[in-house]
């Protein structure tokens, strides 16, 4: 099954009869077809897409083709829905293409009323797993080479889950956090020992980090927090202490309005020392490495962006994976949709006109 086919399967899940009838639509595009159809007008329209930032991403293009096969078309007489697909013909760039400012990423030839109710869910799709993707692409280079965990689930909607994993996990992330970020490839959600389950047991980390090891090793990487007493080093030691060969890695996570009680003898300004920082890994590191637990990973986490994560690698920081959350939403990668050729003739708003794109591949 191709990528693409596999998209269309996961876009079945949702309410298509919805989509159909422009329940996700700006009200003015079900106006103005249900105009042109009343009317019985019905132009052929070249219909192309594209974004105003360099160095981007293509995400959600392989969502947008299934929708528009599964949705494009109009309603019988009887009630029945006449589908459309075979009516238009679509080319497009790839899932994970870099596009550049104003390159054309989708076009759309055919009956206008077939899908003009559809815009507004197709350019939803690209601009949202668009940004996911480029931040993610950019974090992945950043980091270079070394894991990027995808952890911005509890930041946002619970629905957006699903999208967002693909597109994270297209543009390089190496897990992601919930099973719904991993469905559509096939995947499970990845994660630590949480502080909540090391509160659970009275705030000993080691008592549930034994605990998790005694249940799940064997089935993931088991990975503990260690911040939970704000002092990693001493705690990191101690649960590798007590799990062995079953520990892949500790987890920093410290409080950005903390300083680490494992760098009490480090003279430096309070705010150098704040937070999960290069002296905090390193004193970590350095610990494990005498104690004998060298092949323990570290993951840091907490308020880490591409920019962040490349400061620590030029400094050659010892991570060997980084999670972010939040950062990996932010930003902005919104498309654009213009007609620009009806019947044949170029017909665009003043600044538009139709541009040509050798990269755009059929769609069948």
């Amino acid at each position: 099954m191709s990528g693409r086919e596999r998209l269309a399967a996961s876009v079945f899940r949702l309410p298509v009869e919805r989509i159909r009838a422009g329940y996700y639509s700006d009200a003015y595009f079900n106006h103005a077809r249900a105009l042109l159809e009343a009317q019985e007008r019905h132009p052929r329209v070249r219909m192309q897409v594209f974004q105003k930032r360099d160095g981007a991403v293509l995400g959600g293009i392989d969502e947008a083709i299934a929708i528009l096969r599964q949705c494009s078309g109009r309603r019988r007489a009887d009630g029945s829905w006449q589908h459309g697909w075979s009516e238009l013909n679509v080319r497009a760039l790839y899932e994970g293409d870099e596009i550049a400012a104003r390159e054309v990423v989708l076009t759309i030839e055919g009956d206008y009323t077939l899908f003009a109710h559809l815009e507004t869910v197709y350019l939803g799709c690209l601009a949202r797993r668009t940004r996911v993707m480029t931040n993610v692409r950019r974090t992945v280079a950043a980091a270079a080479g070394k894991p990027i965990f995808f952890f911005p689930a509890r930041h946002d909607h619970w629905l957006v889950q699903t999208g967002d994993g693909w597109a994270a996990h297209v543009a390089g992330a190496i897990g992601v956090s919930t099973d719904a970020q991993a469905s559509w490839w096939g995947g499970r959600g990845v994660g630590t020992v949480p502080h909540s389950l090391i509160a659970a047991y009275g705030g000993d980390t080691v008592a549930a980090a034994t605990a998790f090891a005694e249940r799940y090793h064997g089935s993931m990487n088991v990975t503990v927090l260690v911040d939970f007493e704000n002092y990693s080093a001493n705690t990191a030691i101690a649960v590798a202490r007590a799990l062995g060969p079953r520990l892949w890695g500790v987890r920093l996570d410290t409080s950005e309005t903390l300083v680490d009680r494992s760098l009490a003898d480090v003279q430096a300004p309070p705010d150098e020392l704040a937070g999960v920082n290069p002296s905090l890994v390193r004193r970590v590191r350095a610990r494990l490495d005498e104690a004998g637990f060298a092949d323990v990973k570290i993951v840091v986490s907490g308020g880490f962006d591409h920019e962040r994560i490349a400061r620590f690698e030029a400094e050659g920081v010892p991570v060997d994976a980084y999670g972010v959350g939040s950062a990996l939403l932010r930003g902005q990668t919104d498309f654009t949709a213009d007609v620009v050729i009806v019947d044949g003739r170029p017909c665009a708003k003043a600044g538009r006109a139709p541009w040509s794109s050798e990269r755009l591949a059929p769609v069948s």
